[in-house]
């Protein structure tokens, strides 16, 4: 296996994680910057207050986005497993 191979597998691995993190990561941060903007305006200070909205809409992105991160993970790891041969042998 060479040094190409690996910051291959390496570069599309993060690629992978980066794709299929994004829409969570978003849902997240979009629900914290309403929470936050609502504690604005309230003056309500309760730090505590955006851990159950983000749970909960993380859960139903993971509901809503599940199917399609987990195409991309089977994806991801199909390729992997097709070129198993090729690494091992040093070939390509």
């Amino acid at each position: 296996m060479t040094e190409g191979q690996v910051l291959d597998i390496a570069r599309d691995a993060i690629y992978t994680i980066i794709i299929c993190a994004a829409p969570l990561l978003l849902v997240s941060l979009l629900v914290g910057l309403i929470i936050s903007i609502f504690q604005t305006v309230t003056s309500i200070q309760e730090q505590t207050l955006t851990f159950v909205p983000k749970i909960i809409a993380v859960f139903v992105g993971i509901m809503i986005c599940g199917s399609w991160m987990l195409k991309i993970i089977t994806e991801f790891i199909d390729r992997l497993w097709s070129d198993f041969g090729i690494y091992l042998s040093g070939i390509g």
